[in-house]
């Protein structure tokens, strides 16, 4: 008797067993992150300004993160704006690269990093036109739904001659407002070196919802800017317009 008590408990004991021991078999999360997104614009804008001569842009990137706060990543668009001002060129594509190191500090996260914009195809062989292709370094703070960014090239900014060392600075603001619904907001300014002309502020505001697991925004874009520098063949790319966007990530 005593003996089938003893086997009867060590079978009752088993279960338990397997089931500590497959726990603890279990792998550990992994340290790396993969994600990847892809969506399209009724008009590409960037820091206020048209980059598609007001026309629709299909866009997309892969980000790898690290726990330790380093990123590397990749993102690109259709443009149309460096043809619009080099008729030599055969640029249709901007792609960017960037890589930082997000680190908490305190209540705020602090992001600092390298961003290169690289425009395949685009001819530079004309004299006097500057390459279009822009590398920036930038440093940001994130205080909850709040996030500061400033950012500077080390190189001419977007084909500006002698406009290295120009400046930008981005507030930005986004907030969950009701079941899903996320408000964002935005106030940035360029500061384009050596040129007053070419400088300006520009504001966004809008209003994004996943549905069906795809996120469906509306925003409001504008800018100050009356000078002139971004009126090209009869168009304002520096003028108020609405944008509807449709992103996926992964």
């Amino acid at each position: 008797m005593r003996k089938s008590m003893i086997a009867l408990s060590v079978l009752a004991a088993l279960p338990a067993l397997y089931s500590g021991a497959a726990l603890a078999e279990e792998p550990a999360a992994s340290p790396h992150t993969f994600t990847g997104n892809v969506g399209f614009v009724s008009e590409y804008r960037y820091r206020g300004i048209a980059q598609t001569e007001k026309k629709a842009a299909l866009q997309g990137g892969f980000d790898y993160s690290h726990e330790s706060g380093f990123y590397l990543g990749t993102w690109a668009s259709n443009v149309s704006w460096f043809d619009a001002i080099n008729s030599s060129s055969s640029n249709s594509l901007e792609w960017d690269f960037y890589g930082g190191y997000k680190v908490p500090v305190g209540p705020v996260t602090l992001d600092v990093g390298l961003l290169q914009y690289y425009y395949p195809g685009a001819d530079v062989s004309a004299a006097g036109v500057p390459s279009p292709n822009t590398l920036e370094g930038y440093v940001g703070v994130t205080w909850e739904f709040l996030t500061f960014k400033y950012s500077r090239s080390f190189t001419n900014l977007f084909g500006t001659p002698d406009s290295k060392g120009s400046q930008y600075y981005d507030l930005s603001a986004s907030y969950d407002v009701w079941n899903g619904f996320i408000v964002g907001a935005h106030f940035g300014r360029q500061n384009v070196a050596h040129n007053s002309v070419a400088s300006y502020n520009d504001w966004k505001i809008g209003v994004t919802k996943e549905v069906l697991g795809v996120n469906v925004g509306l925003s409001y874009i504008g800018t100050d800017s009356d000078s002139g520098f971004y009126k090209v063949g009869g168009q304002n790319w520096a003028s108020d317009s609405w944008v509807l966007s449709v992103n996926k990530t992964f």
